[in-house]
């Protein structure tokens, strides 16, 4: 089994909305702001190589959004699904699952694309399965109205237009031990419903992909919650769950979007769950 980082695109979210109720004297130190209150946000999603399975971990917002839509998100640098591919030796047509741990935009955009002439949407990865959950899925297609400018017809109908669409199972607690893709998955529903978290055994090593239960190494504070997510005080348990087991077992959590820490060990201490270690992807990866 080999891991690769796929770096789909950086961008830039509202400090205050990815804080939530906590001030930004506190959320500062760890997230600083630029003039305009905007933090930096990475898209960075995980590439598994497993025998013939070759399966991607969220694909990023995407390119086929209006510049309106894009200058909303101040994208920055120039990494993409496709160059990251290329750079390790792949294409998007050897993808043969994509693995979505929800369907907001900046975590599925990338998963569909316009066809050469623009005149139609298709699969970005037209050999690749599609997985969600069937909750997940209803939650996404019929949404709520604190959501729906998050859930993108765009972005999810053309999955099952195509056949390409599969769900996981559900699990009868929070964790599906040994899902049909090979990992155990953690279900958070604090920030939307049914959320999945990835926790992959390398090398001896659980390999923990947080999405958006931990967007960044300065969420770790239990009450450092997301204005983002629909029932926050579930959060608070759920985050509170995990780290504790990460802590417990030494996981090692993967951050989707921290733009500049990649991987993180947790730690027990008096103030509760608290950062250990900081690596990049080439030292846990590569050794």
């Amino acid at each position: 089994m080999n891991f690769y980082p796929i770096e789909a695109g950086n961008f830039k979210l509202d400090g205050g909305a990815m804080f939530g109720v906590v001030p930004k004297s506190l959320w500062q130190r760890t997230n600083p702001a630029d003039n305009n209150n905007m933090i930096d946000i990475a898209a960075r999603c995980l590439l598994i190589e497993d025998g013939n399975r070759l399966i991607l971990i969220d694909t990023g917002m995407g390119n086929k959004q209006s510049d309106k839509f894009y200058g909303y998100y101040h994208l920055w640098g120039d990494d993409t699904i496709e160059k990251s591919l290329k750079k390790y030796g792949f294409h998007q047509d050897d993808v043969t699952d994509v693995f979505m741990t929800h369907l907001h935009f900046d975590h599925c955009g990338g998963s569909i694309q316009y066809n050469k002439d623009k005149t139609l949407l298709e699969p970005a990865f037209k050999n690749a399965h599609f997985w969600s959950n069937k909750n997940h899925w209803k939650w996404a297609t019929q949404p709520n109205r604190r959501e729906k400018a998050s859930f993108l017809k765009e972005n999810i109908l053309p999955m099952e237009e195509s056949g390409q669409l599969k769900f996981t199972s559900l699990p009868s607690d929070s964790i599906l031990r040994d899902s049909a893709l090979g990992f155990d998955i953690f279900f958070a529903n604090g920030h939307t419903e049914k959320q999945m978290i990835p926790m992959i055994n390398y090398k001896g090593k659980t390999i923990c992909f947080m999405a958006d239960l931990l967007p960044t190494a300065g969420h770790l504070p239990i009450p450092f919650v997301m204005g983002y997510d629909t029932r926050p005080l579930l959060t608070l348990d759920e985050k509170e769950q995990f780290l504790k087991m990460a802590a417990d077992h030494n996981f090692y959590l993967f951050l989707e979007h921290d733009a500049h820490n990649q991987i993180i060990t947790v730690k027990h201490t008096e103030k509760g769950v608290r950062l250990d270690e900081v690596y990049t992807c080439e030292d846990i990866f590569n050794n």
